[in-house]
């Protein structure tokens, strides 16, 4: 490892272009012979990649970034300034087994996102393809996060929580252990969330509560004015009616069960262990 000194210089020599780049990886980062990187895979300056790393072909790392042991990246996605990826689990049942952090093609994280590797509980924390995690966020041990999706700025996971495909969850919110965060969901930014948030829905308020269906988001991925009027009918049944909660998934069942999207809905219900907001 450089002394302080010469990373200093380093780094002036970088700032004012004095520095030399060979190819896509600078001279000056840190690569372990054990990392395995694709094609036209860019790693900044002071960057650290240690080994059993995979990297996809494509993708950039960027300046003074670290990929910690046990780290699998897909292809073409972006690493930023200050994060670390696959770094062990804060949670002191951890007792130094080897475990995963993975992340999926074309997803961005931006800088100084802290990313950690599962425990032996699920062996891996997942991260799927086409995701952006906005400078700050932290994924916990074991989480599990779908494609498409977008955490802002300062979003913090605590451990074992899952989010869905394409969903949106504001800036500065933190998800209690455990929770869900079902498919084309919304959350506002600045709330907690510490009970389960169901499939296409808008959630926002503190405590945080149903706040009606995410139609926006649905329309801007093509759901059909036929299924949007549905899952209305659905969560009306399930959050403004005098229905208890029971009774409205059998009501469910008996007249909406046709499409898909309703028995996402009933299967997210069915598997929450958290109960819903």
């Amino acid at each position: 490892m450089m002394s302080l000194l010469r990373k200093q210089k380093c780094l002036h020599q970088w700032l004012t272009g004095r520095i030399e780049i060979s190819d896509l990886v600078s001279n000056y980062a840190v690569i372990d012979p054990g990392a395995k990187l694709g094609k036209e895979v860019s790693v900044g300056p002071f960057a650290i990649i240690e080994g059993d790393v995979v990297i996809g072909d494509g993708t950039h790392i960027h300046a003074n970034a670290q990929i910690k042991q046990f780290s699998r990246i897909g292809k073409n996605s972006k690493i930023f300034a200050g994060s670390i990826i696959g770094e062990i689990p804060q949670d002191l049942k951890y007792s130094g087994e080897d475990t995963e952090l993975i992340i999926g093609d074309n997803t961005t994280v931006r800088e100084f996102c802290t990313l950690n590797r599962g425990t032996s509980d699920s062996g891996k924390t997942v991260i799927g393809s086409n995701c952006l995690l906005m400078a700050y966020v932290h994924i916990a041990h074991d989480c599990i996060v779908g494609n498409n999706t977008i955490l802002a700025n300062g979003v913090q996971l605590g451990g074992h929580v899952e989010i869905g495909n394409h969903v949106t969850i504001g800036g500065m919110t933190p998800v209690h252990q455990f929770c869900k965060v079902g498919d084309y969901a919304f959350v506002g930014g600045g709330y907690r969330i510490v009970q389960d948030v169901p499939p296409f829905i808008m959630a926002m308020g503190e405590p945080l509560r149903f706040s009606g269906l995410n139609s926006v988001g649905l329309r801007r991925k093509n759901f059909s004015a036929e299924t949007r009027t549905a899952l209305k009918r659905a969560y009306k049944l399930i959050y403004q009616s005098d229905l208890n909660r029971s009774q409205a998934v059998e009501k469910i069942e008996s007249d909406l069960n046709s499409m898909p999207e309703m028995k996402t809905v009933l299967s997210f219900i069915e598997l929450s262990s958290r109960g819903l907001i």
